[in-house]
């Protein structure tokens, strides 16, 4: 015996509870970079349409603010799922760890790539949960090998930390090059 499907059951989705507000944000970003076009973009007099600076930004930012207004539109349209300010405070929990990287960042000029990765690895290990000695230990060492990769071993350029210039001249060279 074999299963009729509707075109209902083929096309229903799957939703989050906090669609709605994916949705709403989504649509009000796209309607603000779409209404920055004229101020970021140029039009040329001469020139194909499709050479024009502006045209391939004003298609993609047209479809986009079109299927976030059709996605409004279905989840505005569709029942309500319970649980949906959960699900947003979920997202706005996750960009704790942006916050995160932006003070790693901002700290490494003054404390040094060494010292600033070793706090900040351990800082979030026990963020994490982590908070055993063995588990700490480990985000110590974890943080001096990628020190020692990247600095020592693939040369990548990071800034020195004003915190090596208060040290002994053939240790803040040592710092300086290596840490």
């Amino acid at each position: 015996m074999s299963r009729v499907k509707t075109l209902q059951s083929l096309f229903k989705r799957y939703r989050r509870p906090g669609d709605i507000v994916f949705a709403w944000v989504f649509l009000v970003f796209s309607i603000f970079l779409l209404s920055q076009l004229f101020d970021q973009t140029t039009f040329q007099s001469r020139g194909k349409l499709a050479a024009q600076p502006r045209f391939w930004p004003a298609i993609s930012l047209i479809s986009m603010t079109g299927f976030a207004g059709f996605h409004l539109l279905g989840s505005a349209l569709s029942d309500r799922i319970e649980g949906r300010w959960a699900e947003v405070w979920h997202w706005i929990k996750s960009v704790e760890y942006a916050g995160w990287f932006v003070a790693y960042a901002a700290a490494v000029p003054y404390a040094g790539y060494l010292p600033t990765t070793v706090i900040f690895a351990v800082l979030l290990t026990i963020r994490a949960g982590y908070r055993s000695g063995k588990m700490v230990g480990a985000s110590v060492v974890c943080s001096i090998v990628i020190v020692v990769l990247f600095k020592t071993l693939l040369k990548v350029n990071l800034p020195a930390g004003q915190i090596y210039e208060a040290l002994p001249d053939g240790l803040r060279q040592i710092m300086l090059t290596y840490f």
